[in-house]
């Protein structure tokens, strides 16, 4: 296996694609992105993929090396070998580590995103030397995974860490996945966009939703209590089942700065079953690249 590992981050907006030194995976020698274009169909995604490989290979100077991770949303399900539980819709019922494999001529190997996002900051990010991590990406969806003494659990379906589709009582929103009121449709950009839209008849990027709350503007605000609230409900179940040291966030929910204040810890322990909370709530030291960082990790990893 060569010094250096390529990682690809499919995440439903973008195609993040690095090269990093297989000894100091945090550090890429070269990033870069195209649009995921997945109303396009799954075909272009695959398409697209390809491309980032090959500009990598041009960036970096190098060769693809003979195998590839991947991180994707949803997850490779162990016993057919399909992908399933995407939003990324046109990627479920499909082979997509054999297609790849066969479209880049090299090994794929792919792990859900959010299991790459959160083994990459515990191993080497926010999280490092806690014992046992949630590592959350709050964006297009909400996806989740768990590391435990610096390795992923991925469970018998492969669906460990998949908060985004628990349940919020009193929340009825449908789902892609076909049920309501999980918590990807309350708490992630596109559903806090679409909140806000409901309040003002606007249609607003939540960027800049945030930087109206920080200038005052009512429905803004309240934009962001539902966020504060429903985030403290939907991570305290998880927190009174797993009871994690620490609580990564990333994704572009996760660069919200009321995310990490009191009022947030105040709103997750009105859940938890417990008088005190310990758990910490960390801003992802890695950036927006930990998913590619902790994708190239997967090439490193011996053939189970």
């Amino acid at each position: 296996m060569g010094a250096r590992l390529f990682g690809i981050d499919l995440g439903g907006t973008k195609i993040e694609g690095a090269v990093v030194d297989r000894t100091r995976p945090d550090r890429a020698i070269c990033r870069l992105r195209l649009p995921t274009e997945g109303s396009k169909g799954y075909d272009h995604v695959v398409r697209q993929i390809v491309r980032v490989v090959a500009m990598l290979e041009k960036e970096s100077g190098m060769r693809r090396p003979r195998c590839i991770g991947f991180g994707t949303p949803g997850a490779i399900d162990p016993a057919t070998g399909i992908l399933k539980n995407s939003n990324t819709l046109c990627l479920n019922g499909r082979r997509l580590r054999d297609d790849l494999s066969e479209a880049l001529g090299a090994e794929a190997r792919i792990a859900n995103d959010a299991n790459c996002f959160a083994l990459a900051e515990a191993l080497f990010g926010a999280a490092r030397d806690r014992k046992v991590v949630m590592g959350l990406i709050l964006g297009t969806g909400c996806g989740g995974g768990v590391v435990v003494n610096g390795r992923v659990l991925d469970g018998i379906h492969g669906i460990a860490g998949e908060w985004g589709h628990n349940p919020i009582p009193g929340e009825h929103s449908l789902c892609y996945c076909g049920r309501r009121g999980c918590v990807e449709t309350v708490i992630s950009g596109p559903a806090l966009e679409r909140h806000y839209r409901g309040l003002t008849g606007r249609s607003v990027r939540l960027p800049e939703i945030v930087a109206r709350a920080v200038a005052g503007e009512r429905a803004a605000r309240a934009t962001l209590r539902r966020l504060v609230g429903k985030f403290g409900q939907a991570i305290a179940a998880v927190i009174n089942i797993l009871d994690p040291d620490a609580v990564v966030i990333g994704g572009g929910v996760g660069n919200i700065d009321i995310l990490y204040t009191e009022a947030t810890r105040r709103a997750v322990l009105r859940h938890v079953f417990n008088p005190v909370l310990h758990t910490e709530f960390l801003r992802p030291t890695l950036g927006d690249s930990a998913g590619v960082f902790g994708a190239a990790l997967l090439s490193a990893w011996p053939r189970s």
